[in-house]
């Protein structure tokens, strides 16, 4: 590849660091400090990104794990409490820039592989970051203002397809670490202090693993036992409802069970192919579900195997002592 095709320079990447990273303090320094995150949570959350990529882009290659997210929410819950913006933005800065980095080097390694010249794959990835992320931010603009009560379930007709699941996490999220603040849950001031244990815990557990591979070195698969798979993978399930766990665990233990087992040179040689088959798959159906179901205003499809699934209404009830809400029982 060198020597055909001519490299990225690196003051590329610097200008573009600097040149975003200047960005990012003027957002959120500007604009009446709406995003509540001062420039030193900014740099502070770069920093993180950059010196844990090298780390989790070693984690991420060799286990398919990304384990900063929840870490980023955590610092900026200790040390700039009671703001969920700045909790929210902070995560975006120090976690999310750090994915979309291995992400990006994920496509320059496909790109390598296809022998596409680097510049090319360089001016490609900063276009389509910058058409994407307006065209984002164009359609969520888009839906604020033309969709009445969007995420709102409580205001919402019956069947409405606008009640935003995922920004609800991330709701919750900022007042989980950012209004509450881990100070009062697994802080001096929580009830759950005793759970940090479960970092050093997490820290010591590859340790055991590879104590065993050096006393039995005979026996290899021990060697295989990746303790962050074991640890994070059930991070990585499908946030959704019970049917959607049984097929995602049908695919897997049918692929990786029956089909390597028996098939282990053409796994080999098409499992990346299988991936991005099943990956494209998904998008595919959500396409034509929208062409054929939501575009006719059908919304509310009874697929096969929700009518069994699992409904605990009590989920939504409130746990503190004393507080009482219709349809739930007082503790």
């Amino acid at each position: 590849m060198k020597k055909n095709y001519a490299v990225v320079p690196q003051w590329w990447f610097l200008v573009m660091l600097v040149l975003v990273l200047g960005l990012s303090i003027f957002s959120c320094e500007g604009f009446g400090q709406e995003l509540q995150l001062p420039y030193w949570g900014v740099l502070l959350a770069a920093g993180l990104a950059c010196f844990s990529t090298l780390p989790v882009g070693i984690i991420t290659a060799t286990t398919n794990q990304q384990p900063v997210n929840v870490v980023t929410e955590l610092i900026i819950g200790y040390l700039y409490p009671g703001r969920p913006l700045a909790n929210v933005v902070f995560k975006t800065y120090g976690y999310i820039s750090m994915s979309q980095a291995i992400m990006f080097l994920m496509d320059f390694k496909l790109g390598h592989y296809m022998k596409i010249p680097p510049r090319s794959m360089f001016t490609v990835q900063l276009v389509g970051t910058v058409l994407a992320s307006s065209v984002y931010f164009g359609t969520s603009w888009w839906l604020l203002e033309s969709v009445s009560n969007i995420c709102d379930p409580a205001k919402l007709p019956a069947g409405s397809p606008w009640t935003c699941p995922g920004d609800e996490v991330f709701y919750n999220a900022s007042v989980i670490w950012g209004v509450v603040g881990p100070q009062r849950i697994f802080g001096r001031l929580g009830r759950y202090a005793k759970m940090n244990y479960f970092f050093l815990a997490g820290a010591l557990a590859p340790v055991p693993v590879w104590a065993l591979s050096q006393a039995f070195p005979e026996r290899g698969w021990i060697r295989l036992i990746s303790m962050p798979v074991l640890l994070s993978a059930t991070a990585v399930m499908p946030s959704a409802r019970s049917v959607n766990y049984l097929m995602w665990g049908a695919v897997g233990l049918t692929f990786n069970h029956v089909v390597y087992r028996r098939y282990k040179a053409w796994w080999a040689r098409h499992n990346y192919v299988l991936s991005a088959a099943l990956d494209a798959g998904v998008v595919f159906m959500g396409m034509a579900s929208y062409a054929m179901l939501q575009s006719r205003g059908i919304y509310g499809v009874n697929w096969w195997g929700l009518q069994v699934d699992d409904h605990c209404d009590l989920a939504r009830c409130p746990t503190a002592p004393g507080v009482s809400v219709p349809g739930c029982p007082v503790q």
